[in-house]
């Protein structure tokens, strides 16, 4: 994947027809397509009950993700989830049937998606659980023409937000700038974003804006990047002299550098590391997704350019007592494989996935399993209880955030983190709802 803007169709958190203009045209689009697929009508392209999952054999599910490609990988994910498996099998399974979980690389390719998709259909997935793709356009028809739920994406489309057979964990990156802006407003002077040159990033300064001016603070200054190259020194002191413009005369002092490049923020951190030797004041923030406490080790921990820096999160910190029964899954049954951290952000999106999938499984009291009942469990009010790791989950016919265009963001949540000494550690303690700052937030 490159980091120049694709020609193919992608969805993306603000295609057009998603603009947040405040009109009653989106709303009332993503109203009708909810209204029209809730019931599963033909003109859908759903039937009832088509995919697998009832009898005495396995649940089957799947979980995809790109693995091995130039830009983000998430391989931690569909690890995660077979090894979850191995963990609630040997445990008694689901209502006393094996789970059977099928994993597929995306590749982070439109071809690669919509084969995974088309897997999950031919082989009677109930749902696809806890997974990451950018590329909603070619994998969420052939899941809706089959009916099958899409449950905790990671959050990287405005597919997942908007489609009436998502369900979404958390608020996307939408919710982790818009509280990351919030957060830096007051604290400081000229604020730059360093953010992929792609469709999907072009939307990433919006939500960033939303919360910074929220918080009485200019816009930041946008500073697109190639999201798979290898340096970014050049990149990295246009945001450096972004930052700094005007320094004197700021009455909040030092600026502030925001990254969120996935998995090239570690590349982007080593040449911003060496450029801001000239500017030491310079503080620095992202959000998780694009560091974890490994990338903070790689870019020297204490006394990295991290430290200090703000983090926002969709979930408490790794160290939290709330993540005791993910990490004793891990212990039992994924000890040894290195692909499975704790602390990435893909695998407790996954492990809360699965237990959104538990419990409507569980709510249908061995009644029969399918795309259809699991669908319809979820939709008829069920409330999923984390253990903390989010506010209950519950997914209406729309929530709050559908006059902008996101009917299926039902946790606008995020936790406030910071690095200090080295270390990725709570900044402020519970959650901070982030609602009211999307409500607000608008495209020309």
């Amino acid at each position: 994947m490159t980091g120049r803007r694709r020609t193919s169709t992608r969805s993306t958190f603000l295609p057009r027809p998603f603009r947040f203009t405040g009109s009653v045209r989106a709303t009332a689009l993503s109203a009708g397509a909810l209204a029209a697929c809730a019931s599963l009508a033909v003109a859908c392209g759903v039937v009832p009950g088509a995919t697998g999952g009832s009898g005495d054999g396995p649940i089957i599910v799947m979980t995809w993700a790109p693995e091995g490609t130039s830009a983000t990988n998430k391989p931690g994910m569909p690890a995660f989830a077979r090894a979850y498996a191995r963990w609630l099998n040997a445990s008694g399974g689901l209502n006393g049937r094996d789970l059977k979980v099928l994993t597929c690389n995306d590749r982070d390719d439109t071809v690669a998606a919509a084969q995974c998709a088309r897997r999950a259909v031919k082989e009677g997935a109930v749902a696809v659980v806890g997974s990451y793709s950018q590329h909603s356009d070619a994998f969420f028809p052939h899941l809706e023409g089959a009916g099958i739920p899409y449950i905790g994406g990671f959050g990287v489309t405005n597919a997942e937000f908007t489609s009436p057979l998502s369900y979404p964990v958390n608020g996307g990156r939408s919710s982790l700038l818009a509280g990351l802006g919030k957060e830096l407003a007051p604290q400081c002077g000229r604020v730059s974003l360093v953010r992929p040159d792609t469709i999907a990033g072009d939307s990433l300064p919006v939500m960033l804006d939303a919360g910074l001016t929220a918080g009485g603070h200019d816009p930041s200054a946008d500073q697109p990047a190639p999201e798979d190259a290898t340096e970014y020194t050049t990149q990295a002191e246009d945001a450096l002299k972004a930052a700094t413009k005007d320094e004197g005369r700021s009455r909040k002092g030092r600026g502030c550098v925001v990254t969120e490049l996935g998995d090239r923020t570690g590349t982007f951190m080593d040449s911003f590391r060496r450029s801001r030797e000239d500017y030491p004041g310079v503080r620095t923030a992202t959000i998780l997704g694009s560091v974890d406490q490994t990338v903070i080790n790689a870019a020297g921990a204490g006394s990295g350019p991290f430290e200090g820096a703000y983090v926002t999160g969709w979930y408490p910190v790794a160290s939290d007592p709330a993540w005791a029964p993910m990490k004793k899954v891990i212990s039992e049954k994924a000890f040894s494989d290195t692909r499975i951290d704790p602390a990435d952000t893909g695998v407790q999106t996954t492990w809360i996935a699965y237990n959104v999938l538990r419990q409507a499984v569980e709510s249908l009291d061995g009644g029969a399993v399918t795309a259809d009942t699991v669908r319809h469990a979820l939709d008829d009010g069920l409330q999923i209880d984390t253990g903390g790791l989010t506010p209950a989950l519950r997914w209406r016919f729309t929530d709050r955030l559908a006059s902008i265009g996101f009917p299926r963001l039902v946790n606008a949540d995020v936790t406030l983190q910071t690095v200090r000494k080295g270390r990725l550690v709570a900044a402020e303690r519970g959650f901070v709802d982030v609602t009211g700052t999307l409500e607000k937030a608008h495209v020309d």
